[in-house]
């Protein structure tokens, strides 16, 4: 269920576009929460909110704060501004309607035939995107990248701090929320149109595709959020592109399903994905490349790896990146080769 409890907002900070943090008290204490501008519209001090405490009760970490639902009294929202009818988080309490790049772009995205073998990179995490994006840049400093924002993570877009963060150091040029996931600067109904978006309306040198930040794992075969990684794959590889997999690599990572090559970026490629795809792996220490080759080739997978990618100017943008670059809580210098191995995908959709 539902955990819902009314607060009054004390203090209310615009922290990045489309989000505001509130300093709201309910149930007698000073608490934090979100709010997203999308689903409530503006939130100011003295406001009256009603709220979704449950993540803060469960003790959650990613998302363990609480979400505003409403604004008493706030500001009718409907649609006019944009003029569009297709619902987002649909059949839920939280259904919007957004204006789909389908169409607002609608000549454009029906005359699409294909994308001709452009490289698009897919990856399991929201943390790969930082990596890739930086890496783009600094292999070619005028490509325009797009980020296609997946369901596999957080929904609103707005919630993560790495996108805004590139976004205003120019590392990302267009985001596109697919699916149930919103607010980027143009919505997309499925990861199909939403690629076919980034190619003719975004004009994208560099596709990347990934969920946003969170995800679901439950330490088992098959139950975990980024499996959705070989549906991309299939995605890309159906739209005549060239599908360019950042794996998921970890060398600091105490679990072991997750050590070399993580058991999710395996079983994605080895079940759910239906065609091949490019792994792209970087130059890595010979023990560390052993190990990766040794779990490629017992998943049948090791002939489609793109082995000792240079990442050239890359690789010290990644050291001196100026958007925080962490995975699972590890920042670069715990865990260099999770990054590399991201923008390794990148350099080589880059290099063509």
């Amino acid at each position: 269920m539902i955990r819902i409890r009314r607060g009054v907002a004390i203090e209310v900070e615009r922290t990045r576009p489309g989000v505001f943090s509130v300093l709201v008290e309910v149930e007698g204490s000073k608490e934090r929460a979100i709010a997203y501008e999308d689903l409530c519209g503006p939130v100011g001090p003295g406001d009256r909110l009603i709220l979704n405490t449950g993540a803060v009760t469960l003790g959650l970490g990613t998302g363990g704060v609480h979400f505003v639902i409403a604004v008493e009294g706030g500001a009718d929202l409907d649609g006019s501004e944009h003029g569009g009818h297709a619902m987002k988080l649909r059949y839920t309490p939280l259904q919007h309607a957004v204006l789909p790049v389908e169409e607002s772009h609608r000549e454009a995205m029906d005359s699409f035939g294909g994308l001709e073998g452009a490289p698009v990179v897919v990856a399991g995490l929201h943390s790969a995107l930082a990596a890739a994006a930086v890496a783009g840049k600094a292999v070619r400093p005028d490509a325009r990248v797009a980020f296609v924002m997946t369901e596999g993570g957080a929904l609103p877009i707005a919630f993560s701090e790495t996108v805004a963060g590139l976004k205003d150091l120019g590392l990302v040029d267009v985001t596109i929320t697919c699916g149930q996931a919103f607010g980027g600067d143009l919505e997309a109904v499925n990861k199909f149109s939403g690629v076919i978006a980034a190619r003719v309306v975004a004009n994208a040198d560099l596709v990347i595709v990934a969920p946003g930040p969170g995800h679901l794992g439950t330490a088992s075969r098959f139950g975990f959020a980024s499996i959705e990684a070989g549906e991309v794959v299939n995605a890309v590889a159906r739209l005549m592109g060239r599908p360019i997999v950042a794996p998921r690599i970890s060398f600091a990572d105490p679990r072991e399903r997750h050590r070399g090559v993580s058991h999710h970026t395996l079983a994605a490629l080895r079940f759910a994905a239906l065609v091949p795809s490019i792994i792209a792996v970087p130059i890595l220490a010979p023990d560390r490349a052993e190990l990766v080759q040794r779990q490629l080739a017992e998943a049948g997978l090791h002939e489609f790896a793109e082995f000792d990618v240079d990442l050239g100017p890359a690789e010290e943008a990644l050291r001196s990146s100026p958007v925080p670059l962490r995975t699972m809580g590890r920042s670069f210098d715990d865990d260099p080769d999770a990054f590399r191995a991201s923008a390794a995908a990148a350099v080589l959709a880059l290099r063509g």
